[in-house]
């Protein structure tokens, strides 16, 4: 494929990373962001967001040498864009679960404002099955005032990558495709083989690459089946560790167990599931299957899960009623400084219903960040009487009572600390009846 104009829409963790890997494979790209800061910031060369492996490298060389640049303007980047990539977050209504798509349509319509012929747009945004046809394609071409599939073509193609990671995972995964035509698939299946490189994989049963799904409806459904299967896989093994704790069993050497054979994959149980994906995907499921009633089940007893572990540490203490409890870890995941549907928050607020004194540790945020949360930070070394784990960072796995001086009770809600550290002060851990 001829070197060409590629616009990424939306710079965030995905589109960025995104934008680099583009430019990295010779292609001239411009990126397309509503905040200013993270334009200037990308301009100058430097990552908005840290954590990214190879990301600052990548975009000081890559901005220097004039293969990357961002504006705020569409008009800038679209109308010479032989290629557009979507990567617009959508939301979740928090009151509703429905999908939220100010954003998306927002840089939708901006998009077809200034679309010209022979475009190839392809959206990476995760989607309810059904949004590409009838959604974006209709608002392009009202837009532009253009013919999807004669004029230009939509395609969507899922982003499967982990944030922190996603140079390495754009190489481990076929990247799926499903056009509105026959036409704008191959002209998909030609961009992405000539901006992506793939490792070889001889598990899969056909090649690794671009993979066409045959229409944008299946590949809109590939990627909320991934990880919706992941939410349901989680919940069952969050059901088996709750009936594990009553009964006095270590579900995670249950766990091993069935996992040794190759026909059981369960996950681990934990305090909670959050970030972008997980939580939000099966409601982007349920809101065009309804009857999806295992999907509805699994996303509510994962949600309860925190209400669980802060009553599993009262029903152990009798009262958290004016005890210090510290909550060890904001982030949804360890090692990435996100908060999104993080269980840190329905943990506070489970522990504030109960009348105790709440404090949050985490080691990637700062007081002031922590604060601007509505917390109280908290210290390694200060007194506390009772500590939850709700984030597996690397941090916590060498915690010892001194850390946390007159500690009545560790309740982890990760299975990451270490067990042999904790000899002589009570500690629980989640999916255990130890």
């Amino acid at each position: 494929m001829a070197i060409v104009q590629i616009a990424v829409v939306a710079l965030g963790k995905i589109g960025l990373p995104l934008a680099v890997q583009f430019a990295d494979a010779g292609h001239r790209v411009i990126g397309v962001d509503v905040n200013q800061a993270t334009v200037d910031t990308v301009n100058d060369g430097r990552e908005p967001f840290p954590g990214e492996a190879h990301l600052a490298q990548k975009l000081a060389e890559l901005v220097s040498a004039g293969q990357l640049r961002a504006t705020t303007d569409y008009a800038e980047a679209i109308p010479t864009a032989d290629v557009v990539v979507v990567v617009v977050p959508l939301f979740v209504d928090e009151a509703t679960a429905a999908p939220d798509f100010t954003w998306m349509d927002a840089a939708t319509q901006s998009i077809g404002e200034h679309l010209g012929s022979g475009t190839l747009v392809c959206y990476e945004t995760t989607l309810p099955v059904g949004t590409t046809r009838n959604r974006w394609r209709p608002m392009l071409e009202k837009q532009s005032g253009l013919k999807e599939g004669e004029d230009f073509h939509v395609v969507f193609s899922p982003e499967r990558v982990l944030t922190g990671r996603v140079f390495a995972d754009l190489r481990k995964y076929p990247k799926l495709i499903g056009g509105l035509s026959p036409e704008g698939a191959e002209a998909a299946k030609k961009f992405y083989e000539a901006v992506l490189t793939f490792d070889e994989r001889p598990d899969l049963n056909r090649p690794n690459g671009v993979w066409d799904l045959g229409s944008a409806e299946a590949a809109e459904m590939a990627k909320l089946a991934e990880t919706t299967y992941r939410d349901v896989n989680i919940a069952l093994a969050n059901e088996f560790g709750r009936f594990a704790e009553k009964q006095g069993i270590d579900v995670y050497q249950v766990i091993e167990a069935c996992n040794s054979q190759p026909y059981s994959h369960i996950h681990r149980p934990g305090i909670a599931v959050g970030g972008h994906c997980i939580p939000v995907y099966p409601r982007l499921y349920l809101s065009v299957d309804p009857d999806a009633e295992v999907v509805r089940t699994a996303r509510a007893v994962n949600a309860a899960m925190p209400e669980h572990v802060v009553g599993r540490a009262e029903s152990l203490l009798g009262s958290l009623s004016g005890l210090r409890v510290a909550v060890l870890g904001a982030a949804y995941r360890g090692g990435v400084k996100e908060t999104a549907f993080s269980g840190v928050f329905a943990t506070v607020e489970a522990l504030r219903n109960r009348g105790a004194e709440v404090v949050v540790h985490d080691p990637l945020y700062s007081d002031a960040e922590l604060a601007g949360f509505g917390w109280t930070p908290f210290h390694l070394g200060e007194q506390v009487d009772v500590a939850i784990v709700q984030t597996d960072h690397a941090d916590y796995r060498d915690l010892s009572p001194a850390d946390l001086p007159e500690l009545r009770l560790l309740v982890d809600g990760r299975n990451v600390t270490n067990a042999e550290r904790w000899s002589g002060t009570p500690r629980v851990v989640v999916g255990s009846g130890a």
